[in-house]
């Protein structure tokens, strides 16, 4: 039927999508769209915020990314982004982002730039100190093998792999103080 006589939406949506899944929401025309830009290449990813993983389309034109969709074949999020997912453009293209590392002294007033082995470095050298200051061998008679002033909670952004990764690491380290925000 063509799309200027198909029935009004409401009805439409009773008679084709009751749990308004989203079949109802489309007309022929959205449903057979592409992009109107010559050139643009859609990318599949998946959305950076949170532990969800909704499923994202990047549309690329000369390298540069110029929109940002739900993906209508992900299982998760079946072309819906939250509004976080939704902005993921600006979170690539802000003029305001940052892409040096920043570091402020303790009782420093302004940030300075760090190179990023600089940083790496004295991010090492501050977990083996702290790590040496407060190992706990033994407590009450027992082997503990632990250290006590060391703990991490993750973000929801990590997916499971990377979860798995740094829980090796925290363990290998004596870190029993763990805990993650992805339980969504």
């Amino acid at each position: 039927m063509p799309e200027s006589r198909q029935p009004w939406p409401v009805m439409r949506q009773l008679a084709r999508d009751p749990l308004a899944l989203g079949a109802a929401a489309q007309s022929d025309t959205t449903r057979e769209w592409h992009a109107r830009i010559k050139g643009v290449k859609a990318v599949k990813s998946i959305c950076p915020y949170c532990a969800v993983g909704c499923g994202q389309l990047l549309y690329v034109k000369d390298n540069k990314l110029i929109q940002v969709e739900g993906d209508p074949d992900s299982p998760i999020s079946r072309g819906r982004l939250c509004p976080k997912g939704a902005a993921t453009r600006t979170m690539v293209q802000s003029p305001t982002r940052e892409y040096k590392v920043k570091y402020r002294r303790p009782y420093g007033t302004k940030w300075e730039e760090l190179s990023l082995d600089e940083a790496m470095d004295m991010i090492a050298e501050r977990v083996l100190k702290t790590r040496r200051e407060t190992w706990l061998a033994q407590e009450e008679g027992k082997d503990t093998n632990r250290v006590e002033g060391i703990a991490s909670l993750g973000g929801a952004t990590l997916d499971n792999e990377e979860n798995y990764v740094m829980k090796k690491l925290y363990t290998a380290l004596g870190i029993v103080q763990v805990e993650n925000q992805a339980r969504i």
